[in-house]
């Protein structure tokens, strides 16, 4: 007699818990515990790192974050509306920027402007300069078309509303466009906001000093004065510190505009 189907789907979830329950046991019997926490959980180290983790490179690690976030969302804005504009050499030049900065590593860009301008134009440029530039390049490539995305999901008939009562195109986009199109894309915008915490750590090819550490330069160093993975476990808590609460924030928006849809 053949089994019924949610038997069958009984019996494979029993067989997947099995496989896992067995696999779990043969690690824990294999693994060398004593090693494993000498090398990921050496507490003596853990304490040596703080309160200067905090306090530096997770304070920079925010802040080059943030510099780069909110230069890049000025310039996504522009590149979008120029996506959108009736002109076209305006939307070539967005077309030609975005495909650009979306197809070039963010990596080539930081060893672009953190050593190439200065070489080719004899400039120094401050480190936050640089950071902002690097992240904020490349993050609005990105950011803008999402925000080209959000204002196209604008009904039309709000513009139409907003022209009846004779507002000029500007102010109908500035006044009713816009808002509703940053709703929209809220959570699109909040995820490359954790994109960018993690693309702050290619900060560690500038050269900084001590007091300019990010989160990844910090466990680098500590990694190279312990000799412990410790620091680099930290590292990726403390990152967790940043971008968890990021994601939660975006799939709470998420529901919250498809509740309102």
């Amino acid at each position: 007699m053949s089994m019924s189907r949610r038997r069958r789907a009984q019996l494979y979830r029993g067989v997947q818990y099995a496989v896992l329950f067995i696999a779990l046991a043969v690690f824990a019997l294999v693994a060398d515990w004593g090693t494993l926490r000498q090398a990921f959980f050496d507490v003596e180290i853990a304490k040596a790192l703080f309160p200067e983790v905090i306090t530096t490179a997770l304070v920079n690690t925010a802040y080059y974050t943030l510099l780069g976030f909110g230069f890049g969302l000025g310039i996504g804005i522009v590149l979008a509306l120029m996506r959108l504009s009736t002109v076209p050499p305006y939307r070539w030049i967005a077309i030609a920027y975005i495909e650009f900065f979306r197809g070039v590593p963010s990596l080539l860009v930081f060893i672009a402007l953190g050593f190439g301008v200065p070489l080719a134009f004899e400039v120094a440029l401050d480190m936050g300069v640089t950071v902002m530039l690097s992240l904020g390049l490349v993050g609005a490539a990105y950011m803008a078309e999402t925000i080209r995305a959000g204002i196209l999901a604008v009904p039309k008939g709000q513009t139409e509303a907003a022209r009846s009562l004779g507002m000029s195109p500007g102010r109908a986009m500035v006044s009713i466009v816009m808002p509703q199109a940053f709703r929209i894309v809220l959570p699109p915008l909040t995820n490359e906001l954790i994109l960018l915490t993690k693309d702050s750590s290619l900060v560690y090819l500038l050269g900084l000093s001590l007091g300019q550490f990010e989160l990844a330069n910090f466990g680098r160093d500590a990694l190279n004065e312990h000799k412990s993975l410790t620091p680099i476990l930290i590292a990726g808590l403390l990152y967790l510190v940043i971008t968890l609460p990021l994601g939660h924030l975006v799939r709470r928006l998420e529901a919250r505009t498809a509740k309102a849809r």
